[in-house]
């Protein structure tokens, strides 16, 4: 597969897509984990981080499941991608969007295990799973905050309650059919801006057509932690933010 929208930014050259689905986690998307992750390796991605829709959102895994039963399924699909990715010299790092009646954060950093033991964030309010997530070592970042969309019946920000913004949404822009929504980027990245917060880049990507967009670093990242320790310290240099056409420093300067 051919992807010409991919840049190549100098001085950082690992690409990782921040944001993705598979079908077997969320029931909005299309293709597999497996088959996104040979997908993102063919565009010339260093690694991917998987954030199904979790059990707030349009998971595809029954909510009927026991809380261990569902994390299993839930997760086997990042499983089975980062068993690809090993052997194809392709990271895949796991992670998850929550989902709160239409608003949206993707989660980074949190142990599978440590969630196996942390039932309670099944249950918890925006504000809580704040609390949680940080005592897990993990971050909370507000996916694409300003989207307008059928599922999302009004706009809600909790800038107390995040460390990031998701500023650059690749899916917001037009390419292969899609249209134009820049705007919701324009908000996102004004919000960063004025809270102080970094930001992040994804695709959005429910399918195997790439849209192109993610974060681009100086070097090969270790794991989701490492990803992680550097959001929580970013400086504006320290990484790369793009939508496949445009790049943007990790306090969403314009480049």
């Amino acid at each position: 597969m051919e992807n010409k929208r991919i840049l190549s930014i100098p001085g950082y050259g690992y690409m990782y897509e921040t944001h993705s689905h598979s079908k077997e986690s969320s029931a909005c998307a299309r293709d597999s984990a497996v088959d996104m992750a040979k997908a993102h390796k063919t565009a010339g991605y260093t690694g991917m981080i998987l954030t199904n829709h979790n059990w707030g959102g349009n998971t595809s895994v029954s909510r009927e499941l026991s809380w261990s039963d569902f994390l299993d399924a839930f997760f086997e699909p990042y499983y089975l991608a980062k068993r690809w990715g090993d052997d194809n010299d392709f990271q895949v790092f796991p992670g998850y969007e929550a989902g709160y009646n239409g608003t949206e954060f993707l989660i980074y950093g949190l142990d599978i295990k440590w969630m196996h033991d942390h039932p309670e964030i099944r249950d918890a309010s925006v504000e809580e799973q704040f609390e949680i997530v940080h005592a897990g070592g993990g971050i909370v970042v507000h996916a694409h905050p300003f989207r307008e969309a059928f599922y999302i019946k009004e706009i809600r920000l909790y800038p107390e309650y995040i460390d990031a913004v998701e500023g650059v949404n690749a899916a917001h822009c037009p390419y292969n059919g899609l249209p134009d929504n820049t705007d919701f980027n324009v908000k996102a990245l004004d919000y960063a801006q004025r809270l102080g917060k970094v930001i992040t880049g994804g695709s959005d990507i429910h399918n195997v057509n790439l849209i192109g967009g993610g974060m681009a670093f100086p070097r090969k990242l270790k794991n989701i932690n490492d990803f992680v320790s550097v959001l929580k310290c970013a400086g504006a240099d320290d990484y790369r933010v793009t939508d496949g056409t445009r790049v943007w420093d990790a306090c969403g300067g314009r480049l």
